[in-house]
């Protein structure tokens, strides 16, 4: 399993609401080379690290491709690109972020390219998501279930559905 983190928490150019453009981007994976297998709901979260910047829009896809992890990675920061993502500022408001979450159980760390995700395991934006499209899933360096990493988390990190659907593309 292929799992991709989408946030935004600005309108991209030609867009009218970050959720537009997050929507947006996922019409886009198919012309990057991925087959969209599953959608969680929509979520409003407050930034992290916490800032007067707007609440983020966050859903986690499952997706299919017979791209190698680098290159799948280097397609998703090229499809923020054309979204008017700009990667001046670390935890800076953007239009489009979308994170390589997991790549089939995947250990990987090298300069560009860190599998899994170090930091999904301390997100409730990502985990919440993730939960509802694998809940069976678990954390190939922690060996813990969502569920369990998200009872590790401290409190705080706001966040609500906006949805209530998920979508399954099998």
């Amino acid at each position: 399993m292929i799992f991709v983190g989408i946030g935004s928490n600005l309108a991209a150019p030609g867009y009218s609401s970050p959720q537009n453009t997050a929507e947006a981007s996922l019409a886009a994976l198919p012309g990057i080379g991925t087959v969209l297998c599953a959608r969680s709901s929509w979520y409003g979260s407050e930034p992290v690290p916490a800032s007067d910047q707007p609440w983020f829009i966050n859903a986690v896809v499952e997706i299919g491709t017979e791209l190698p992890a680098p290159e799948l990675l280097a397609r998703l920061l090229a499809l923020e690109a054309r979204f008017g993502r700009e990667r001046s500022v670390r935890d800076a408001a953007r239009t489009l972020d979308l994170d390589l979450l997991d790549y089939d159980g995947s250990r990987c760390s090298t300069p560009d390219l860190v599998l899994p995700h170090p930091r999904l395991h301390e997100r409730r934006f990502v985990l919440m998501p993730l939960q509802e499209i694998a809940p069976q899933w678990r954390h190939p360096r922690l060996g813990l279930t969502v569920a369990e990493l998200l009872a590790r988390l401290p409190p705080g990190q706001a966040i609500r559905r906006l949805t209530d659907s998920t979508e399954k593309s099998r």
